[in-house]
């Protein structure tokens, strides 16, 4: 298979098997199980001693199609399908550490994130320390002879801060850590981490990849050393695997990813410089826009802006709430990376069991809002922000 395709043509047809009916779209493999020829071929694939299929849980042909569609786009050796994206997470984290290690996070992470490296990992006697990952200086010195690694996202959820994502892996390298990347605000067309140095990669597929609402997804990309040595035994023990419905349905969805991060990219910069000029807005946060705190980052690392963006309401949570009530066309969801134009509260929806001061220390305030870009008519979501806003 070409390896000089383009992202588009590798989404289409990256990682194709065709059963013998040679069907044109892919095949869903919906089985448990798989049956041998003989006692000694069922002896041999358990042994590794040839190709196969042996159980669901493990690996099918539907599953196998997506994990490597998705190593051609993301330009990864190796990678496993998940249940969802905090599946990929947990595992991605929890299956390269024991207790006495430790985890140096940015702070700034999805609530279930934090939870996964702030609460759950230490209840195992693996220590944790989050930092301001804004600064390398607060990287470095969170360093311990005892950390295995490192964990972001950039940019963050919600207030879509950027983090230097090559200067922190430089550091996780000089102690042998690994450094996780949570690149789904990004999406594996606008920013590579691999490339930039990070270790591990993880989505959650349920977002841009799917792009259409319809099932949970997550992946976790890597070196097949780091897959083989770290996350293949976890995977198939604990079994967050991926149903191959889901696989198909993502495999469905990853086609048209570029078309649709496209269309919501450019309405997300256009929604951002809008809301930048109105009286009842105090602060907008893009990653296309100029005036972003870490725009010099982003000019380093990314090729593009983002789906998402950020934005402040003066008069705090009853202006947020009449804003986002207001709306017609976007709608109240938590969920993001939907053909649909979504809106969330994060102070009351996905931050809400932060503590006042952590959400204080993220940035997020009553009147934080976060919008995620559907696409729809760029004029007619403009239109719709207009009359909401017209009736604060």
């Amino acid at each position: 298979m070409s390896k000089n395709w383009r992202p588009a043509t590798k989404l289409v047809h990256g990682g194709t098997l065709r059963s013998p009916y040679g069907e044109t779209s892919e095949a869903i493999f919906l089985t448990q199980g798989f049956v041998y020829e003989s006692s000694e071929a069922a002896e041999a694939r358990f042994k590794g001693e040839n190709d196969g299929y042996i159980y669901a849980r493990y690996g099918s042909p539907t599953n196998d199609m997506f994990e490597k569609r998705m190593c051609m786009l993301e330009g990864a050796e190796d990678s496993r399908a998940m249940a969802s994206g905090m599946a990929a997470v947990a595992a991605a984290v929890l299956c390269q550490v024991k207790a006495g290690d430790h985890i140096v996070a940015a702070r700034a992470l999805f609530g279930s994130c934090r939870y996964v490296v702030e609460t759950l990992a230490p209840r195992y006697g693996v220590e944790c320390t989050l930092v301001d990952g804004r600064d390398l200086a607060n990287w470095e010195a969170a360093i311990r002879p005892n950390t295995k690694v490192m964990f972001l996202e950039s940019p963050t959820n919600p207030t879509l801060e950027v983090i230097d994502v090559a200067g922190v892996a430089k550091l996780a390298n000089q102690i042998g850590a690994k450094l996780i990347v949570d690149n789904v605000f990004a999406t594996p067309l606008f920013q590579k981490p691999l490339e930039l140095g990070a270790h591990v990669v993880v989505y959650s597929a349920t977002k841009h990849i799917d792009g259409q609402g319809r099932c949970l997804g997550g992946v976790v990309l890597s070196s097949k050393e780091w897959i083989n040595e770290n996350l293949h035994d976890y995977f198939r023990h604990t079994g967050p695997a991926m149903s191959p419905f889901n696989a198909w349905t993502l495999l469905k969805g990853i086609e048209t990813l570029p078309l649709r991060v496209k269309q919501q990219t450019s309405t997300a910069a256009a929604i951002a410089d809008f809301l930048a000029e109105q009286g009842a807005i105090a602060k907008v946060i893009y990653p296309g826009r100029a005036d972003h705190p870490q725009a010099d980052i982003i000019a380093k690392q990314m090729t593009g802006g983002s789906t998402l963006l950020c934005f402040e309401m003066k008069g705090g949570k009853e202006a947020a709430f009449k804003l986002q009530n207001a709306l017609e066309i976007i709608k109240i969801s938590n969920n993001l990376g939907d053909a649909k134009s979504l809106i969330t509260h994060p102070a009351t929806t996905t931050h809400k069991n932060l503590s006042d001061e952590a959400r204080a220390e993220l940035g997020i305030s009553g009147g934080t809002v976060r919008l995620s870009c559907g696409i729809e008519d760029t004029q007619d979501l403009l239109d719709d922000i207009s009359q909401a806003l017209k009736g604060l």
